[in-house]
Protein backbone atom coordinates (compact mmCIF):
# COMPACT_ATOMS: atom_id res chain seq x y z
CA UNK A 1 0.00 0.00 0.00
CA UNK A 2 0.97 3.13 -1.01
CA UNK A 3 1.87 6.15 1.56
CA UNK A 4 -0.91 9.05 1.45
CA UNK A 5 -1.06 12.31 2.39
CA UNK A 6 -3.43 15.00 3.37
CA UNK A 7 -4.13 18.60 1.27
CA UNK A 8 -2.33 20.44 4.16
CA UNK A 9 0.51 18.26 4.87
CA UNK A 10 1.31 18.17 0.98
CA UNK A 11 1.29 22.11 1.33
CA UNK A 12 3.36 22.15 4.20
CA UNK A 13 5.43 19.78 2.42
CA UNK A 14 5.85 21.33 -0.80
CA UNK A 15 6.76 24.54 1.04
CA UNK A 16 9.61 22.81 3.02
CA UNK A 17 10.28 20.83 -0.36
CA UNK A 18 9.60 22.28 -3.77
CA UNK A 19 11.68 19.30 -5.39
CA UNK A 20 9.18 16.97 -4.77
CA UNK A 21 7.10 16.09 -8.23
CA UNK A 22 3.19 16.25 -8.45
CA UNK A 23 1.66 13.93 -10.75
CA UNK A 24 -1.80 14.50 -11.96
CA UNK A 25 -3.25 11.27 -13.84
CA UNK A 26 -6.53 12.94 -15.01
CA UNK A 27 -6.84 13.64 -18.53
CA UNK A 28 -6.00 16.56 -20.11
CA UNK A 29 -9.29 18.20 -20.39
CA UNK A 30 -9.61 17.36 -17.09
CA UNK A 31 -6.23 18.64 -15.75
CA UNK A 32 -6.98 21.97 -17.55
CA UNK A 33 -9.95 22.85 -15.90
CA UNK A 34 -8.22 23.82 -12.68
CA UNK A 35 -5.38 21.80 -11.23
CA UNK A 36 -2.97 21.91 -8.01
CA UNK A 37 -0.14 24.13 -8.92
CA UNK A 38 3.22 22.88 -10.78
CA UNK A 39 1.43 19.61 -11.24
CA UNK A 40 2.34 17.56 -13.79
CA UNK A 41 0.01 16.22 -16.25
CA UNK A 42 0.35 12.09 -17.23
CA UNK A 43 -3.27 10.15 -17.83
CA UNK A 44 -3.64 7.16 -15.86
CA UNK A 45 -3.65 5.30 -19.10
CA UNK A 46 -0.16 6.86 -20.12
CA UNK A 47 1.69 6.76 -16.94
CA UNK A 48 3.63 3.32 -17.06
CA UNK A 49 6.71 3.51 -17.84
CA UNK A 50 7.04 7.24 -17.37
CA UNK A 51 8.15 7.69 -14.12
CA UNK A 52 11.95 7.33 -14.78
CA UNK A 53 11.93 10.83 -15.82
CA UNK A 54 10.62 12.24 -12.94
CA UNK A 55 12.51 12.81 -9.19
CA UNK A 56 12.37 10.06 -6.10
CA UNK A 57 9.49 11.75 -4.39
CA UNK A 58 6.31 11.51 -6.35
CA UNK A 59 2.88 12.80 -5.22
CA UNK A 60 0.20 11.03 -7.37
CA UNK A 61 -3.24 13.04 -7.79
CA UNK A 62 -6.18 13.22 -9.52
CA UNK A 63 -9.95 14.63 -9.24
CA UNK A 64 -11.48 12.16 -6.16
CA UNK A 65 -8.08 10.08 -4.91
CA UNK A 66 -9.35 6.97 -6.65
CA UNK A 67 -7.35 6.96 -10.12
CA UNK A 68 -4.14 8.22 -8.38
CA UNK A 69 -4.46 5.10 -5.97
CA UNK A 70 -5.17 3.09 -9.02
CA UNK A 71 -1.98 4.39 -10.03
CA UNK A 72 -0.02 3.92 -7.02
CA UNK A 73 -0.89 -0.10 -7.08
CA UNK A 74 0.08 -0.02 -10.35
CA UNK A 75 3.16 1.93 -10.30
CA UNK A 76 4.00 0.35 -6.82
CA UNK A 77 6.91 -1.76 -7.95
CA UNK A 78 8.34 0.85 -10.28
CA UNK A 79 8.94 3.96 -7.78
CA UNK A 80 9.85 3.63 -3.98
CA UNK A 81 8.66 7.14 -3.00
CA UNK A 82 5.04 7.34 -4.15
CA UNK A 83 2.43 9.75 -2.34
CA UNK A 84 -1.33 9.66 -2.44
CA UNK A 85 -3.25 12.64 -2.03
CA UNK A 86 -5.88 11.71 0.06
CA UNK A 87 -9.43 13.26 -1.56
CA UNK A 88 -7.09 14.57 -4.69
CA UNK A 89 -7.52 17.89 -6.70
CA UNK A 90 -11.22 18.23 -5.11
CA UNK A 91 -9.54 18.09 -0.86
CA UNK A 92 -6.97 20.30 -2.11
CA UNK A 93 -9.53 23.54 -3.25
CA UNK A 94 -12.12 22.02 -0.10
CA UNK A 95 -8.83 22.92 2.07
CA UNK A 96 -8.57 26.45 0.58
CA UNK A 97 -5.58 26.06 -1.12
CA UNK A 98 -5.47 27.44 -4.61
CA UNK A 99 -5.42 25.78 -8.24
CA UNK A 100 -4.38 26.94 -11.43
CA UNK A 101 -6.77 28.78 -13.30
CA UNK A 102 -9.22 26.97 -15.85
CA UNK A 103 -9.21 28.59 -19.14
CA UNK A 104 -12.49 30.89 -19.23
CA UNK A 105 -14.25 28.26 -21.97
CA UNK A 106 -13.25 24.93 -20.65
CA UNK A 107 -14.72 21.87 -22.76
CA UNK A 108 -16.00 18.95 -20.87
CA UNK A 109 -13.72 16.02 -21.33
CA UNK A 110 -15.00 13.78 -24.25
CA UNK A 111 -15.52 11.01 -21.85
CA UNK A 112 -18.05 13.29 -19.49
CA UNK A 113 -19.95 14.06 -22.87
CA UNK A 114 -20.06 10.17 -23.47
CA UNK A 115 -21.43 9.70 -20.27
CA UNK A 116 -23.88 12.61 -20.26
CA UNK A 117 -25.19 11.62 -23.95
CA UNK A 118 -25.72 7.94 -23.07
CA UNK A 119 -27.44 8.59 -19.81
CA UNK A 120 -29.33 10.59 -21.63
CA UNK A 121 -30.32 8.56 -24.18
CA UNK A 122 -31.29 5.61 -21.70
CA UNK A 123 -33.27 7.75 -19.72
CA UNK A 124 -35.24 8.97 -22.93
CA UNK A 125 -35.38 5.64 -24.56
CA UNK A 126 -37.06 4.58 -20.73
CA UNK A 127 -39.14 6.91 -20.00
CA UNK A 128 -40.46 6.61 -23.87
CA UNK A 129 -41.06 2.99 -23.73
CA UNK A 130 -43.19 3.80 -20.81
CA UNK A 131 -45.33 6.72 -21.54
CA UNK A 132 -45.92 6.35 -25.42
CA UNK A 133 -44.59 3.15 -26.65
CA UNK A 134 -42.78 0.12 -25.65
CA UNK A 135 -40.76 -0.17 -28.41
CA UNK A 136 -38.60 3.08 -27.58
CA UNK A 137 -36.64 0.36 -25.01
CA UNK A 138 -34.76 -0.22 -28.19
CA UNK A 139 -33.32 2.85 -27.58
CA UNK A 140 -32.03 2.18 -24.17
CA UNK A 141 -30.78 -1.02 -25.63
CA UNK A 142 -28.46 0.09 -28.46
CA UNK A 143 -27.06 2.66 -26.04
CA UNK A 144 -26.75 -0.08 -23.72
CA UNK A 145 -24.82 -2.26 -26.36
CA UNK A 146 -22.86 0.19 -27.79
CA UNK A 147 -21.47 1.08 -24.30
CA UNK A 148 -20.49 -2.49 -23.76
CA UNK A 149 -18.88 -2.77 -27.35
CA UNK A 150 -16.99 0.52 -26.24
CA UNK A 151 -15.59 -1.47 -23.32
CA UNK A 152 -14.61 -4.44 -24.68
CA UNK A 153 -12.95 -3.14 -28.10
CA UNK A 154 -11.69 0.73 -26.48
CA UNK A 155 -13.62 1.61 -29.54
CA UNK A 156 -15.99 3.85 -28.88
CA UNK A 157 -18.43 5.11 -31.59
CA UNK A 158 -20.23 7.89 -30.03
CA UNK A 159 -16.70 9.69 -28.93
CA UNK A 160 -16.06 9.45 -32.15
CA UNK A 161 -19.36 11.50 -33.60
CA UNK A 162 -18.58 13.86 -30.33
CA UNK A 163 -15.16 14.35 -31.35
CA UNK A 164 -16.47 15.78 -34.36
CA UNK A 165 -18.76 18.30 -33.32
CA UNK A 166 -17.45 22.22 -33.13
CA UNK A 167 -16.71 23.01 -29.68
CA UNK A 168 -14.71 19.64 -29.43
CA UNK A 169 -12.53 21.20 -32.28
CA UNK A 170 -9.00 22.59 -31.61
CA UNK A 171 -9.29 26.54 -32.17
CA UNK A 172 -7.02 26.29 -34.81
CA UNK A 173 -9.50 24.48 -36.96
CA UNK A 174 -12.13 26.65 -36.14
CA UNK A 175 -10.90 29.90 -37.20
CA UNK A 176 -9.02 28.03 -39.93
CA UNK A 177 -12.68 27.21 -41.17
CA UNK A 178 -14.14 30.11 -40.31
CA UNK A 179 -11.70 32.28 -42.77
CA UNK A 180 -12.14 29.61 -45.31
CA UNK A 181 -15.87 29.83 -45.86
Amino acid sequence: MSKSITASDLKKLLEADPSIQLVDVRGADEFASGHVPKATNIPLEQLEGRLDDLGTRVVVLCQSGNRASMACELLRSQHDDLILLEGGTKAWAEAGHPLTAPSRHTRWSLERQVRLAAGLLVLLGTLASLFTNASWIYLAVFVGAGLTFAGATNLCLMASLLAKLPWNQPKATLNQSRTQQ
